[in-house]
């Protein structure tokens, strides 16, 4: 499912990188892939970790298949993005990262909401402290995903996913809040699966952040909340509010003028997963493919991406216990 905004934004990017073959263990789905964007196959993972030519490797296996092809092509020297998240927890998340840096290989993850328009124009005024200090944030993720999406073999289960909604999809939110808001100092949650869905892991979770700059917030993510709304992060500062909803920002000064930036786009956060456009994975893709020509960090390094797989783990952990986290 994740493999189809890659495809797309790899052959937009056919000017600086040659794709020489993709691989699935599955032969028939991996023919059809191939075909359906005009891609070479490779028969076996040794096609892609022997071949002198092949820089770099994208990763869209589920995660529980992800540590033994890091490090069979980390030690062939391929660099290697990769979909989120990096493991089903963060111990097994920073083997991965300690696996690449031992190796001495590249290690990106796919958190392509960094990279809207409205993202990084947001990013802007905050470096450039246009909006003064963050006094508190709301991130509200009110997703749906139907029964059938749960059908699918291992999908919101502990062994395959490593849990539901905060660890599939309200990661690329809270990673989002992270990369603008700062480190969270502590938090309190409650999760549960609601009965929408037949899955193992929670479908539904709320919770309170309190971040190392001082600022407040609160969390609500769901896949339970139909038929699906635009996932949000309002941030209150001194001077105006912001806020980013998919992918239009929208400031609220303190003078009462309003600006506007970014465009109105899908999320992925109705039944259909898949409906947002390809153009941040470009970006994505194209960000890393550059760094390691240009030997800079990638925008978003295994070592960034274990900072939300922190946050996600404290969240879980404080609904378990019921009880206050400390980070």
């Amino acid at each position: 499912m994740a493999a189809k905004p890659h495809a797309l934004a790899l052959n937009d990017l056919k000017d600086i990188i040659e794709v020489k073959g993709v691989f699935s263990r599955n032969e028939e789905k991996r023919k059809l892939f191939a075909e359906n964007y005009n891609f070479a196959t490779a028969n076996t993972i040794e096609d892609i970790s022997e071949n002198s030519e092949i820089d770099m490797v994208i990763i869209i296996t589920p995660p529980n298949q992800r540590l033994e092809l890091v490090d069979k092509l980390s030690r062939a020297g391929k660099h290697i993005l990769m979909e989120k998240p990096i493991e089903r927890s963060t111990e097994k998340a920073e083997k991965i990262v300690d696996i690449c840096h031992k190796n001495k290989v590249s290690l990106g993850i796919v958190f392509q909401h960094r990279f809207r328009e409205s993202s990084k124009k947001l990013k802007q005024l905050i470096n450039e402290n246009k909006l003064g200090p963050i006094y508190s944030v709301q991130v509200n993720i009110p997703w749906w995903r139907d029964q059938s999406y749960y059908d699918e073999p291992g999908r919101g289960t502990y062994e395959r996913d490593g849990g539901g909604v905060l660890i599939s999809q309200a990661i690329h939110t809270l990673d989002l809040m992270i990369s603008l808001v700062g480190p969270v100092e502590a938090v309190q949650a409650i999760s549960q699966r609601t009965p929408f869905h037949i899955m193992e892991a929670e479908d539904f979770v709320s919770g309170a952040f309190k971040f190392k700059n001082g600022a407040i917030g609160s969390l609500m993510a769901s896949t339970s909340s139909y038929p699906g709304y635009p996932e949000s992060i309002i941030l209150n500062c001194e001077k105006g509010s912001a806020k980013l909803e998919s992918g239009t920002l929208i400031i609220q000064w303190q003078n009462n003028k309003i600006e506007e930036f970014g465009e109105t786009s899908g999320t992925g956060g109705s039944a259909d997963p898949m409906a947002f456009p390809f153009d941040w994975h470009k970006s994505l893709i194209k960000n890393f493919a550059l760094s390691l020509n240009d030997n800079k960090s990638t925008i978003v390094s295994g070592e960034e991406a274990l900072k939300v797989h922190t946050l996600i783990d404290a969240l879980i952990e404080s609904s378990n216990k019921g009880i206050l986290v400390k980070i």
